[in-house]
């Protein structure tokens, strides 16, 4: 049986700072237009405690893989990528140092416009949500 206090993603902007609420939005129709058959998956988290932590908000896969996530904080947005560490990131975009996850600080809704963030956004989408050492440990 379905779980039906999970918020959608709609409802859970609905609850995020209004300040950062458009960042989100604009994030959120990047990634649906680079990816238009890609599921939505809301979050079932809550509003962190602390303003250092991130809320995720939504993930996107494609066939049962994540592939990008969206989340925020007081002041800004993040698109987080699953496989970040194998994107071509030519333009210095990425941020972290992390074993795989990569991301991108948005401050306002015209930096999830850029061309260079739907470039990595649609980049993501190519490479997919399975990380390589997956792969080879499946075998």
């Amino acid at each position: 049986m379905a779980n039906t206090t999970e918020m959608t993603v709609t409802e859970q902007l609905k609850k995020v700072p209004p300040a950062v609420r458009p960042v989100l939005q604009a994030a959120r129709a990047v990634v649906r237009a680079a990816a238009p058959g890609a599921e939505e998956i809301p979050y079932g988290s809550q509003p962190p405690r602390s303003s250092r932590y991130m809320w995720k908000i939504a993930r996107y896969a494609v066939d049962g893989s994540n592939v990008v996530g969206i989340g925020t904080f007081p002041d800004h947005a993040n698109l987080f990528f699953y496989r970040g560490r194998e994107l071509d990131d030519g333009s210095g975009l990425l941020q972290g140092a992390g074993k795989d996850m990569r991301s991108i600080t948005l401050r306002a809704p015209a930096d999830a416009e850029r061309p260079a963030v739907k470039r990595m956004v649609r980049s993501a989408f190519k490479l997919g949500g399975t990380p390589a050492r997956a792969l080879k440990s499946s075998g």
